[in-house]
């Protein structure tokens, strides 16, 4: 498969630098990495530069200018500019275990998007992680709140990974998709603008497409490290939005990926 693992960040380099080390550390690499960057500082290039030229695949800067929180165009322009048939969404504060490329691969199929689940790393947990800016094993040791999530068994993933068409639990930290699926939909919606619901109204629109959920437990296993919460004050416009795509069934989107698709 042709896979581009698109990786989303703005100015965390320090969590970034762990998740391209566990991106370039897979058991099987991806064709290439796309970090979608929102506008961060210049100290963010130069760690992709500094990283990318050591790599063993080629590892692509997408930067646009910081006018405030505006993922979905960040992710719209990485999708565009990736060469793979196969797009996995992870984002830059996501520490990968091994097999996660080779797991998500094992998931993807013809009709269906592949929702991954994630550990969440405790604060103190995080910032020792982040000062060490070393891999281990696996992370399933104190500090760490839901621990079920950190066990990789492909018998019990056979078991618990199911398929259904709801929206509930959707997130793009660690999520899969065809690109000629998320083309079809004209990618994320850039209406929106501030955190929250983007990841949720585009699978919306797959969903309403005809693409099915494929969610994944047991693989591709991410350890998310501990942040605090983001700002929600655009909560409500983007709530409506969402809300305004579910009731209309709406497929597509007038803002997205079609506009990056000529350059």
């Amino acid at each position: 498969m042709r896979v581009s693992l698109i990786i989303t960040t703005y100015n965390w380099k320090e969590a970034l630098a762990l998740s391209l080390k566990s991106a370039l550390h897979q058991k099987e690499l991806p064709l290439e990495i796309v970090v979608a960057d929102d506008g961060s500082r210049s100290d963010t290039g130069e760690l992709i530069r500094r990283m990318g030229q050591e790599a063993p695949i080629p590892v692509i800067h997408s930067w646009q200018e910081d006018k405030g929180f505006r993922l979905a165009r960040s992710r719209n322009r990485a999708i565009a500019m990736a060469r793979g048939d196969y797009i996995i969404l992870i984002d830059g504060d996501i520490i990968l275990e091994s097999h996660f490329v080779q797991d998500h691969c094992k998931f993807a199929k013809p009709g269906y998007f592949v929702q991954g689940t994630r550990v969440l790393l405790g604060k103190r947990l995080s910032r020792q992680i982040l000062q060490e800016q070393r891999l281990i094993g696996s992370f399933c040791i104190r500090g760490v709140k839901n621990r079920k999530n950190c066990l990789r068994s492909n018998l019990l993933s056979r078991i618990f990974s199911l398929r259904n068409t709801r929206l509930r639990g959707i997130k793009t930290c660690n999520f899969a998709f065809w690109r000629q699926d998320a083309i079809a939909i004209n990618g994320f919606n850039e209406e929106f603008v501030g955190w929250g619901r983007e990841d949720s109204e585009f699978t919306a629109r797959l969903i309403n497409h005809g693409i099915r959920r494929q969610n994944v437990k047991f693989n591709a296993l991410a350890y998310h490290l501990y942040h605090p919460m983001n700002d929600r004050t655009r909560l409500d416009a983007n709530d409506a939005i969402l809300h305004r795509t579910i009731a209309e069934r709406a497929t597509t989107c007038r803002r997205g990926i079609s506009q990056y698709l000529a350059e």
